[in-house]
Protein backbone atom coordinates (compact mmCIF):
# COMPACT_ATOMS: atom_id res chain seq x y z
CA UNK A 1 0.00 0.00 0.00
CA UNK A 2 1.15 3.67 -0.86
CA UNK A 3 2.60 5.48 2.05
CA UNK A 4 0.89 8.52 0.65
CA UNK A 5 -2.47 7.10 1.72
CA UNK A 6 -5.38 9.45 1.84
CA UNK A 7 -8.05 8.69 4.55
CA UNK A 8 -11.81 8.89 3.51
CA UNK A 9 -13.50 7.40 5.95
CA UNK A 10 -12.93 7.89 9.18
CA UNK A 11 -15.60 6.42 11.90
CA UNK A 12 -15.28 6.85 15.70
CA UNK A 13 -16.86 5.01 18.67
CA UNK A 14 -19.95 4.54 16.67
CA UNK A 15 -22.58 2.83 18.28
CA UNK A 16 -26.57 1.85 16.86
CA UNK A 17 -29.77 0.54 17.98
CA UNK A 18 -32.41 -0.70 17.38
CA UNK A 19 -35.82 0.09 19.51
CA UNK A 20 -38.48 -2.52 19.13
CA UNK A 21 -41.56 -3.34 21.21
CA UNK A 22 -39.67 -6.07 22.83
CA UNK A 23 -36.67 -4.88 23.64
CA UNK A 24 -33.41 -2.36 22.70
CA UNK A 25 -30.98 -3.93 20.03
CA UNK A 26 -27.36 -2.95 20.46
CA UNK A 27 -26.28 -3.86 17.06
CA UNK A 28 -22.65 -1.64 16.87
CA UNK A 29 -21.04 -0.77 19.89
CA UNK A 30 -18.04 1.63 19.77
CA UNK A 31 -16.88 0.77 16.44
CA UNK A 32 -13.76 2.84 14.82
CA UNK A 33 -13.01 1.93 10.77
CA UNK A 34 -10.76 3.92 8.73
CA UNK A 35 -10.56 3.44 4.59
CA UNK A 36 -8.55 4.80 2.49
CA UNK A 37 -9.14 6.66 -0.73
CA UNK A 38 -8.90 3.83 -3.66
CA UNK A 39 -8.49 1.22 -1.20
CA UNK A 40 -10.46 -1.88 -0.49
CA UNK A 41 -11.54 -2.80 3.11
CA UNK A 42 -12.81 -5.94 3.85
CA UNK A 43 -15.54 -6.04 6.89
CA UNK A 44 -15.65 -10.04 8.02
CA UNK A 45 -17.94 -11.42 10.22
CA UNK A 46 -20.66 -13.75 11.33
CA UNK A 47 -24.45 -13.09 10.80
CA UNK A 48 -25.26 -10.25 13.44
CA UNK A 49 -21.98 -9.33 13.78
CA UNK A 50 -23.36 -5.39 13.13
CA UNK A 51 -21.68 -5.33 9.48
CA UNK A 52 -24.54 -4.15 7.39
CA UNK A 53 -25.49 -2.07 9.64
CA UNK A 54 -22.70 -0.17 9.73
CA UNK A 55 -23.30 0.30 6.09
CA UNK A 56 -26.54 1.51 6.10
CA UNK A 57 -25.53 3.93 9.28
CA UNK A 58 -22.55 5.61 6.85
CA UNK A 59 -25.35 6.07 4.37
CA UNK A 60 -27.93 7.13 6.86
CA UNK A 61 -30.31 4.69 5.86
CA UNK A 62 -31.34 3.08 9.22
CA UNK A 63 -34.64 2.69 9.31
CA UNK A 64 -37.68 5.13 10.95
CA UNK A 65 -37.72 5.30 14.35
CA UNK A 66 -36.59 2.11 14.23
CA UNK A 67 -32.60 2.38 14.22
CA UNK A 68 -30.74 5.56 15.71
CA UNK A 69 -26.79 6.51 15.50
CA UNK A 70 -26.70 6.96 19.86
CA UNK A 71 -23.19 8.13 19.97
CA UNK A 72 -19.55 8.71 18.03
CA UNK A 73 -18.95 10.39 14.12
CA UNK A 74 -18.97 9.41 11.06
CA UNK A 75 -16.37 11.58 8.96
CA UNK A 76 -16.35 10.69 5.37
CA UNK A 77 -13.98 13.31 3.65
CA UNK A 78 -14.96 17.10 4.70
CA UNK A 79 -18.66 16.00 5.48
CA UNK A 80 -19.69 14.85 8.59
CA UNK A 81 -22.45 12.07 8.06
CA UNK A 82 -23.79 12.38 11.66
CA UNK A 83 -24.63 16.03 11.59
CA UNK A 84 -25.69 16.38 7.92
CA UNK A 85 -29.29 17.37 7.00
CA UNK A 86 -31.56 14.95 5.05
CA UNK A 87 -30.68 17.27 1.99
CA UNK A 88 -26.94 17.08 2.43
CA UNK A 89 -27.49 13.06 2.43
CA UNK A 90 -29.34 12.98 -0.68
CA UNK A 91 -26.92 14.56 -2.59
CA UNK A 92 -24.35 12.43 -1.30
CA UNK A 93 -26.16 9.27 -1.99
CA UNK A 94 -25.75 7.76 -5.81
CA UNK A 95 -23.32 10.54 -6.02
CA UNK A 96 -20.59 10.35 -3.52
CA UNK A 97 -21.49 7.30 -1.77
CA UNK A 98 -22.92 4.70 -3.10
CA UNK A 99 -24.11 1.07 -2.39
CA UNK A 100 -24.12 -3.04 -3.70
CA UNK A 101 -27.05 -4.79 -2.07
CA UNK A 102 -26.70 -7.85 -1.22
CA UNK A 103 -29.88 -9.55 -2.97
CA UNK A 104 -29.89 -8.95 -6.83
CA UNK A 105 -32.98 -10.30 -7.11
CA UNK A 106 -34.94 -7.79 -4.94
CA UNK A 107 -32.78 -4.19 -5.23
CA UNK A 108 -34.23 -3.85 -8.37
CA UNK A 109 -37.71 -2.22 -9.39
CA UNK A 110 -39.42 -4.86 -11.44
CA UNK A 111 -41.64 -2.48 -13.10
CA UNK A 112 -38.84 -0.30 -14.75
CA UNK A 113 -36.60 -1.11 -17.44
CA UNK A 114 -32.76 -1.45 -16.35
CA UNK A 115 -31.85 1.69 -18.29
CA UNK A 116 -34.33 3.65 -16.61
CA UNK A 117 -33.24 2.54 -13.04
CA UNK A 118 -29.69 3.51 -14.31
CA UNK A 119 -31.12 6.85 -15.65
CA UNK A 120 -32.92 8.02 -12.84
CA UNK A 121 -29.76 8.32 -10.49
CA UNK A 122 -27.75 10.20 -13.42
CA UNK A 123 -31.12 12.67 -13.40
CA UNK A 124 -31.04 12.89 -9.92
CA UNK A 125 -27.52 13.71 -9.63
CA UNK A 126 -28.24 16.86 -12.22
CA UNK A 127 -27.92 15.00 -15.83
CA UNK A 128 -30.88 15.96 -17.61
CA UNK A 129 -29.82 16.23 -21.30
CA UNK A 130 -31.39 13.35 -22.90
CA UNK A 131 -28.45 12.17 -25.33
CA UNK A 132 -25.88 12.52 -22.53
CA UNK A 133 -28.43 10.27 -20.48
CA UNK A 134 -28.70 7.58 -23.27
CA UNK A 135 -24.90 7.89 -23.33
CA UNK A 136 -23.95 7.53 -20.19
CA UNK A 137 -26.57 4.53 -19.95
CA UNK A 138 -24.99 2.69 -22.83
CA UNK A 139 -21.29 3.29 -21.08
CA UNK A 140 -22.57 1.74 -17.67
CA UNK A 141 -24.20 -0.94 -19.03
CA UNK A 142 -20.96 -1.78 -21.52
CA UNK A 143 -18.60 -1.14 -18.65
CA UNK A 144 -20.14 -4.16 -16.65
CA UNK A 145 -20.55 -6.53 -19.51
CA UNK A 146 -23.71 -5.86 -20.63
CA UNK A 147 -24.33 -5.34 -24.36
CA UNK A 148 -26.26 -1.51 -24.36
CA UNK A 149 -29.03 -2.96 -26.54
CA UNK A 150 -30.45 -4.78 -23.41
CA UNK A 151 -31.23 -1.22 -21.22
CA UNK A 152 -34.64 -1.53 -22.52
CA UNK A 153 -35.42 -4.96 -20.36
CA UNK A 154 -36.77 -5.60 -17.35
CA UNK A 155 -34.88 -7.53 -14.59
CA UNK A 156 -37.28 -10.52 -14.73
CA UNK A 157 -35.17 -10.74 -18.28
CA UNK A 158 -31.65 -10.94 -16.97
CA UNK A 159 -30.17 -14.01 -14.35
CA UNK A 160 -28.85 -13.69 -10.93
CA UNK A 161 -25.51 -12.26 -12.09
CA UNK A 162 -26.47 -10.15 -14.80
CA UNK A 163 -29.21 -8.48 -12.19
CA UNK A 164 -25.74 -8.19 -10.33
CA UNK A 165 -23.82 -6.49 -12.88
CA UNK A 166 -27.02 -3.69 -13.03
CA UNK A 167 -26.55 -2.95 -9.55
CA UNK A 168 -22.99 -2.45 -10.28
CA UNK A 169 -23.96 -0.29 -13.07
CA UNK A 170 -26.36 1.82 -11.00
CA UNK A 171 -24.33 2.33 -7.49
CA UNK A 172 -21.33 3.50 -10.23
CA UNK A 173 -23.29 5.40 -12.67
CA UNK A 174 -21.66 9.08 -10.69
CA UNK A 175 -18.27 7.88 -10.38
CA UNK A 176 -18.64 7.48 -6.50
CA UNK A 177 -15.97 8.08 -4.44
CA UNK A 178 -17.05 5.12 -1.70
CA UNK A 179 -18.85 1.93 -2.53
CA UNK A 180 -20.66 0.09 0.16
CA UNK A 181 -20.56 -3.56 -1.05
CA UNK A 182 -22.93 -5.65 0.92
CA UNK A 183 -21.85 -9.42 0.36
CA UNK A 184 -22.62 -8.59 -3.73
CA UNK A 185 -21.60 -12.54 -4.71
CA UNK A 186 -24.04 -13.85 -1.98
CA UNK A 187 -26.44 -14.85 -4.35
CA UNK A 188 -24.31 -16.19 -6.86
CA UNK A 189 -22.69 -19.19 -8.15
CA UNK A 190 -19.18 -19.57 -7.51
CA UNK A 191 -18.57 -18.90 -11.24
CA UNK A 192 -20.53 -15.64 -11.45
CA UNK A 193 -18.95 -14.78 -8.31
CA UNK A 194 -15.15 -14.68 -9.80
CA UNK A 195 -16.43 -12.74 -12.68
CA UNK A 196 -18.12 -10.11 -10.70
CA UNK A 197 -15.37 -9.79 -8.00
CA UNK A 198 -12.99 -9.37 -11.16
CA UNK A 199 -14.90 -6.91 -12.42
CA UNK A 200 -15.43 -5.12 -9.16
CA UNK A 201 -11.83 -4.71 -8.54
CA UNK A 202 -10.92 -3.62 -12.26
CA UNK A 203 -13.45 -1.17 -11.83
CA UNK A 204 -12.28 -0.08 -8.48
CA UNK A 205 -8.58 0.67 -10.23
CA UNK A 206 -9.83 2.10 -13.26
CA UNK A 207 -12.02 4.80 -11.35
CA UNK A 208 -9.89 5.00 -8.29
CA UNK A 209 -12.90 4.37 -6.09
CA UNK A 210 -12.27 3.48 -2.54
CA UNK A 211 -15.13 0.14 -1.25
CA UNK A 212 -16.04 -1.02 1.97
CA UNK A 213 -16.38 -5.10 1.14
CA UNK A 214 -18.88 -6.21 3.55
CA UNK A 215 -17.99 -10.40 3.96
CA UNK A 216 -18.08 -13.52 5.44
CA UNK A 217 -15.88 -15.08 2.78
CA UNK A 218 -11.85 -14.92 3.45
CA UNK A 219 -11.39 -16.36 0.32
CA UNK A 220 -12.94 -12.92 -1.24
CA UNK A 221 -11.30 -10.91 1.52
CA UNK A 222 -8.00 -12.70 0.10
CA UNK A 223 -8.53 -11.75 -3.72
CA UNK A 224 -9.67 -8.11 -3.51
CA UNK A 225 -9.71 -6.28 -0.61
CA UNK A 226 -6.10 -4.17 0.31
CA UNK A 227 -7.26 -4.28 4.74
CA UNK A 228 -9.28 -6.15 6.88
CA UNK A 229 -11.49 -5.38 9.92
CA UNK A 230 -12.86 -8.68 12.09
CA UNK A 231 -16.25 -7.41 13.42
CA UNK A 232 -17.75 -9.11 16.31
CA UNK A 233 -21.20 -8.72 18.15
CA UNK A 234 -20.72 -5.10 16.81
CA UNK A 235 -17.34 -4.27 17.12
CA UNK A 236 -14.25 -3.97 15.28
CA UNK A 237 -12.10 -6.54 17.30
CA UNK A 238 -8.43 -6.99 14.76
CA UNK A 239 -7.54 -4.71 12.04
CA UNK A 240 -4.67 -4.58 9.30
CA UNK A 241 -3.59 -4.84 6.03
CA UNK A 242 -4.10 -8.11 4.61
CA UNK A 243 -1.04 -9.40 4.92
CA UNK A 244 -1.02 -9.14 8.58
CA UNK A 245 -4.20 -11.33 9.09
CA UNK A 246 -3.50 -13.61 6.46
CA UNK A 247 0.21 -14.48 7.17
CA UNK A 248 0.91 -12.97 11.21
CA UNK A 249 1.20 -15.16 13.89
CA UNK A 250 -0.90 -12.98 16.65
CA UNK A 251 -4.35 -12.87 16.14
CA UNK A 252 -7.50 -12.41 18.67
CA UNK A 253 -8.94 -15.93 19.08
CA UNK A 254 -11.86 -15.09 17.02
CA UNK A 255 -9.84 -14.38 14.11
CA UNK A 256 -7.95 -17.92 14.67
CA UNK A 257 -11.46 -19.25 14.88
CA UNK A 258 -12.24 -18.46 11.77
CA UNK A 259 -9.08 -19.11 9.74
CA UNK A 260 -9.84 -22.71 11.89
CA UNK A 261 -13.02 -23.11 10.43
CA UNK A 262 -11.83 -23.19 6.69
CA UNK A 263 -11.26 -26.67 4.89
CA UNK A 264 -7.81 -27.28 4.21
CA UNK A 265 -7.05 -28.85 0.91
CA UNK A 266 -3.83 -30.37 2.31
CA UNK A 267 -4.24 -31.42 5.67
CA UNK A 268 -7.16 -34.19 4.51
CA UNK A 269 -9.47 -32.72 6.91
CA UNK A 270 -12.56 -35.37 8.10
CA UNK A 271 -14.61 -32.72 9.55
CA UNK A 272 -14.57 -28.99 9.87
CA UNK A 273 -13.65 -27.26 13.14
CA UNK A 274 -16.26 -24.47 13.58
CA UNK A 275 -16.46 -22.27 16.38
CA UNK A 276 -18.29 -23.30 19.33
CA UNK A 277 -21.28 -21.36 20.25
CA UNK A 278 -23.57 -18.67 19.43
CA UNK A 279 -23.30 -14.85 19.01
CA UNK A 280 -24.26 -13.16 22.50
CA UNK A 281 -27.76 -11.76 22.46
CA UNK A 282 -27.43 -8.53 21.03
CA UNK A 283 -30.38 -7.16 23.39
CA UNK A 284 -28.08 -7.77 26.40
CA UNK A 285 -25.13 -5.19 27.17
CA UNK A 286 -21.85 -7.13 28.09
CA UNK A 287 -19.19 -5.84 30.79
CA UNK A 288 -16.57 -7.81 29.12
CA UNK A 289 -14.96 -9.03 26.34
CA UNK A 290 -18.19 -10.22 23.89
CA UNK A 291 -16.20 -13.24 22.37
CA UNK A 292 -15.97 -14.51 25.89
CA UNK A 293 -18.16 -17.05 25.93
CA UNK A 294 -16.60 -18.72 23.23
CA UNK A 295 -13.24 -18.18 23.55
CA UNK A 296 -10.73 -21.26 24.92
CA UNK A 297 -8.92 -18.71 26.35
CA UNK A 298 -10.93 -16.63 28.98
CA UNK A 299 -10.47 -15.80 32.10
CA UNK A 300 -12.41 -14.34 35.10
CA UNK A 301 -10.47 -10.50 33.32
CA UNK A 302 -12.46 -11.29 30.13
CA UNK A 303 -15.95 -11.66 31.14
CA UNK A 304 -15.29 -8.53 33.71
CA UNK A 305 -13.76 -6.12 31.70
CA UNK A 306 -13.57 -4.91 27.90
CA UNK A 307 -9.92 -5.58 26.39
CA UNK A 308 -8.22 -2.07 24.99
CA UNK A 309 -6.80 -2.12 21.68
CA UNK A 310 -3.36 -3.23 21.49
CA UNK A 311 -0.89 -2.44 18.75
CA UNK A 312 0.84 -5.98 17.45
CA UNK A 313 3.04 -4.00 14.56
CA UNK A 314 2.14 -1.01 12.38
CA UNK A 315 -0.88 -0.82 11.17
CA UNK A 316 -2.08 -3.84 13.22
CA UNK A 317 -4.36 -3.80 15.84
CA UNK A 318 -6.20 -6.75 18.29
CA UNK A 319 -8.61 -5.90 21.45
CA UNK A 320 -7.70 -8.72 23.65
CA UNK A 321 -6.75 -9.39 27.07
CA UNK A 322 -4.34 -12.19 25.54
CA UNK A 323 -2.27 -8.99 24.84
CA UNK A 324 -2.26 -7.37 27.78
CA UNK A 325 1.29 -8.40 28.19
CA UNK A 326 2.87 -9.03 24.71
CA UNK A 327 2.53 -5.67 23.22
CA UNK A 328 5.11 -4.69 20.93
CA UNK A 329 6.37 -1.47 21.84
Amino acid sequence: MSENREKLLEIRDLSVTYLTDDATLYAVNGLDLDLYRGETLGLVGETGAGKTTTATAIMRLLPDRVGKITSGTIQFDDVDITAASDAEMRAIRGRRISMIFQDPMTCLNPVLTVGDQISEVLETHGIRDKHELESRVDEMLSLVGIPPERKKDYPHQFSGGMKQRVGIAIALACEPELILADEPTTALDVTIQAQVLALMKELREKLNTAMLLITHDLGVVAEVCDSVAIMYAGEVIEYGSVEQIFYNEDHHPYTKGLFGSIPSMSEGQRRLHPIDGLMPDPSIQIEGCAFADRCPHATDLCRAEKPVTHTLEEGHIVKCHLFDKKEVE
